[in-house]
């Protein structure tokens, strides 16, 4: 009897340390924040839920908005057996067996399976094949979560039997909502009772946690651990929330969409976008020469001749933040994004280098026209290279007017066409006078 009671004292002692999210974990949809737009009435996703007509998913979103409670809200409200896996923690074993059980139920009671696997990016691709089978011929309901692209984690054969619920950052709103709940939830005691909390406090909390329902439960359990009084104080709110560090996945989707929204900014002319989403890097710990690096791209891709200055502008700021140290640095490469916002934009280069590289490849090795050709031996002298070839600063203008600098199959090429911003301006200008000298030329020697 007595090691009974301590195995009731050891299990209650195990939950008191359960964390505060787990505690809270919702045991129906109608207390399930967030994701209204798969889980409202009417919603595909709410419609197959309460017409127990499931099908295989794959949940992609963020930490901490819903995914595995979501998984095992749907198993309990459809009564279907719910299996879990973890891809970091089980391997073939463990899949081998919640395969053989989920056939055992089909075939003894006919129950279903719901099989959950967490994280299932970071099963190989083998490794997700083995679940194939059975997704095919209905042996599980099959529920994958990631928080990476299922279109480049998840193979294509498993993406192609599985819907895709694209779950979002939770508002800061419904985070408070939810430590609204876990204040009077019971759960949060001091000196057994319950805490009381200000409106600006839980707004700082859930502004910290970022879209994150977990992180800002567990916020708020910490700095309830931190009180004497059951008043949430600001100063135990600020311990806990600083240095709290933003979402952002270097290499990963959130990393790919910030640098895409501050290279369209530039590209945009918008410095306010170009500052937001470079502050927004730097905040979540983003390497600022890799955004260094990528306006030197903007420079030539997007602004080219329209404004030459930008490209010198934006390696400047690189070579200042190497030479001084991030404090000056990063501001350095802020003047850069400015710079390259506000400037004309042109992507006359870039349309006229691949075109060129076009050309190449489907033009394969043309030879060099002679007069274009290096002498610099008495052979090649005698083979006539160089031979005709006009030096321009000679001629009138500096430009030896109606002298052909391609291969004779391709003389009349076009890749070039400079724009009307910027000094692109004055660039078109030159090569239409320049062009005009030429059909001059051109009339003479017809004549």
């Amino acid at each position: 009897m007595k090691s009974l009671i301590k195995m009731q004292d050891l299990f209650a002692a195990e939950q008191s340390h359960e964390p505060l999210a787990a505690r809270l974990r919702p045991h129906d949809l109608e207390h399930f924040y967030g994701q209204k737009h798969l889980l409202a009435t009417g919603k595909l996703l709410r419609k197959a839920i309460d017409e127990n007509r499931l099908h295989s998913m794959i949940f992609w979103g963020p930490p901490g908005v819903g995914k595995t409670t979501l998984a095992r809200l749907i198993a309990a409200q459809c009564d279907v057996h719910f299996v879990i896996l973890s891809a970091v923690f089980s391997g073939v074993k463990e899949v081998r067996a919640a395969m053989q059980q989920a056939q055992f139920n089909r075939q003894q009671s006919e129950t279903q399976t719901l099989l959950f696997v967490d994280e299932i990016h970071r099963f190989n691709k083998a490794q997700q094949d083995a679940f194939l089978p059975y997704v095919e011929d209905g042996t599980v309901i099959f529920i994958g979560a990631t928080t990476e692209n299922p279109s480049f984690e998840v193979n294509n054969a498993l993406l192609s039997r599985a819907r895709v619920y694209v779950l979002k950052s939770l508002s800061d709103n419904e985070l408070v909502e939810i430590l609204e709940h876990a204040i009077v939830s019971g759960e949060l005691l001091v000196d057994e009772q319950q805490i009381s909390a200000e409106a600006q406090q839980l707004e700082q909390i859930s502004v910290a946690a970022d879209g994150d329902a977990r992180r800002a439960l567990n916020l708020l359990e910490y700095a309830v651990a931190m009180l004497d009084t059951p008043i949430l104080s600001s100063e135990s709110v600020a311990q806990v929330i600083h240095g709290q560090v933003k979402r952002y996945d270097k290499g990963g989707d959130i990393f790919y969409d910030q640098i895409s929204a501050f290279h369209k900014s530039v590209r945009g002319s918008s410095p306010e976008g170009a500052l937001y989403w470079y502050a927004r890097m730097l905040d979540a710990g983003c390497d600022p020469l890799y955004v260094a690096r990528r306006l030197c791209a903007i420079a030539s891709e997007d602004i080219g001749n329209a404004d030459p200055r930008a490209l010198q502008i934006t390696v400047n700021a690189w070579d200042v933040f190497q030479r001084l140290g991030p404090a000056e640095g990063e501001r350095a490469i802020a003047h850069a994004a400015v710079y390259c916002a506000c400037a004309p934009k042109s992507n006359a280069i870039e349309i006229a280098f691949n075109a060129a590289k076009q050309l190449v490849q489907n033009t394969g090795s043309l030879e060099v026209p002679p007069h274009l050709r290096n002498a610099p031996t008495k052979l090649m002298a005698e083979l006539g290279y160089g031979d005709e070839y006009r030096y321009a600063h000679n001629e009138a203008n500096a430009y030896a007017a109606g002298e052909n600098y391609l291969p004779a199959e391709i003389q009349d090429a076009t890749f070039y066409q400079p724009t009307e911003y910027g000094l692109e301006v004055k660039i078109k200008a030159r090569l239409e006078y320049l062009k005009s000298l030429d059909q001059q030329a051109a009339q003479k020697r017809y004549r």
